[in-house]
């Protein structure tokens, strides 16, 4: 394992990630979710609900005071904060799933959010990998609670 001078720590081998286990977790840099990166996942999927991509009305009729966030793009983050915090020196690596998925509070257009990364284990699968099950918890940067956990599965060829 090294550090580079952007405090973005290497691995290159499945022994270097299995040291992760039990440690303390890898935290990323705020990512700014604004109302542009709603839309063009408004786009992207089809989901064009208003509480997303109507901040007028998102202000008079929302809860929240204001547009949120999709659940799913907060999700879809997980990886780009992951990388934030980690490069993984690899032939190949891969999504491999989500198990226990929760949004604990809305993610406010115009917040930043961070991903907490916690390497739960780290089981060899075949082709010289390893599956990485990662307790991911994604916070608002100001907010009180999580705005989603999750366990998150990678799998990495070396």
């Amino acid at each position: 394992m090294t550090a580079s001078a952007a405090t973005i720590a290497a691995f290159d081998s499945a022994d270097a990630l299995r040291a992760l286990v039990g440690a303390e977790p890898l935290v990323s840099e705020w990512l700014s979710v604004d109302q542009d990166r709603v839309n063009r996942f408004a786009e992207a999927t089809g989901d064009h609900q208003w509480i997303h991509i109507d901040p007028e009305r998102a202000k008079r009729e929302s809860p929240f005071g204001g547009p949120i966030a999709h659940g799913f793009l907060t999700l879809s983050l997980i990886p780009a904060l992951l990388g934030k915090t980690l490069r993984i020196e690899q032939r190949m690596g891969v999504n491999y799933g989500l198990n226990r998925v929760r949004f604990m509070s809305p993610v406010l257009v115009g917040s930043s959010l961070r991903g907490k990364f916690a390497v739960e284990s780290v089981t060899d699968v075949d082709n010289n990998g390893v599956q990485v099950a990662w307790n991911v918890t994604l916070e608002r940067q100001g907010g009180e609670r999580p705005v989603c956990v999750a366990e998150f599965i990678t799998r990495h060829y070396f």
